[in-house]
């Protein structure tokens, strides 16, 4: 998820308990290929990782073979294990440039674009809806799984239903038997409303699918994957938790921290924003403190003020 799912935020989701597999932010391959320098450094900035986050994976998108290719090859030189390549984004500037949810309109292009970034020779994959207007599923698919992909991650709705209807988690178990028919060995991994690992155990009991992928979940929730080692031993136990407000607070100081160090050169404070109602509310005297945290200018001053209320 761009300005989501950065270093900053992976490097803390690490601290706290890491899932098997972990997905850099939303990267244009366009841009890491002909950027200046300037432009050059910020997107480069999308792709700093450590050994601490391995598996790690490289989200690209493009509509153009030759730039999918140039960057799939210094992805592979930057040490990543694998690239997925997002033919599922909505966003209308991003459709616009023939990326995203618009290649499904596109399956050659899109099949060319696998190629491409297969040259790398790292294994990729790739993340997509259902269908653009309808369900396309029996169709679409198939062409993804003729490129022998790694892994294809289904966000089970259409590009027309945005995120404003329930997933349709019928269509990830219908994934998986195209797969079987069509003898693939590619895993699929379902996408689309999962709460927590509770839920991603019983949606993957339930379709078959090899895998579940959590997004908007993680949003102010490091914990979301702090008992996954335990929780692969048993289908019975729950493994909820509740963080406290001081847990909440914590987390997000040091979240603060991360950021400036990271990406304070190359990153709007701003960014972090987008965080604070995650991790402050749900207690007397929250909104008042996210109020005040939205006026802040630096990490400095968000810190000193969370520091002020623990």
């Amino acid at each position: 998820m761009e300005d989501v799912t950065d270093v900053a935020f992976r490097r803390l989701i690490v601290r706290f308990g890491k899932p098997d597999v972990m997905f850099t932010e939303f990267t244009s391959a366009d841009g890491l290929v002909l950027a200046d320098e300037r432009g050059q450094k910020a997107i480069r900035a999308k792709l700093l990782f450590d050994e601490s986050e391995r598996p790690i994976v490289a989200q690209l998108f493009s509509a153009v073979p030759e730039r999918m290719e140039k960057a799939a090859s210094i992805v592979a030189e930057l040490g990543f294990d694998g690239i997925d390549i997002n033919m599922g984004c909505p966003d209308r500037a991003v459709e616009k440039s023939g990326c995203g949810a618009d290649l499904i309109k596109h399956p050659e292009l899109a099949r060319e674009l696998i190629r491409a970034a297969k040259k790398s020779g790292l294994p990729v994959s790739v993340k997509t809806r259902i269908g653009y207007n309808t369900d396309e599923l029996d169709t679409w698919l198939p062409e993804l799984l003729a490129e022998e992909l790694a892994a294809v991650t289904v966000h089970a709705r259409t590009r027309k239903e945005m995120s404003d209807v329930p997933a349709h988690w019928d269509a990830v178990a219908r994934a998986v038997a195209i797969r079987d028919t069509l003898g693939s060995k590619t895993l699929i991994v379902g996408n689309g409303d999962v709460k927590d690992l509770d839920e991603a155990r019983a949606k993957a009991r339930e379709t078959g699918c090899d895998g579940v992928m959590l997004g908007r979940a993680i949003y102010g929730n490091p914990w979301l994957y702090r008992d996954l080692q335990e929780s692969r031993m048993s289908d019975f136990v729950s493994h909820s938790f509740e963080p406290s407000a001081q847990a909440k607070i914590n987390a997000l100081i040091e979240h603060i921290k991360l950021f400036d160090e990271l990406l304070g050169d190359t990153s709007n404070f701003a960014t972090m924003k987008k965080h604070f109602k995650a991790y402050i509310s749900g207690w007397d005297g929250a909104k008042e403190l996210r109020a005040r945290l939205m006026e802040t200018h630096i990490a400095s001053e968000a810190v000193a003020l969370l520091n002020e209320n623990r």
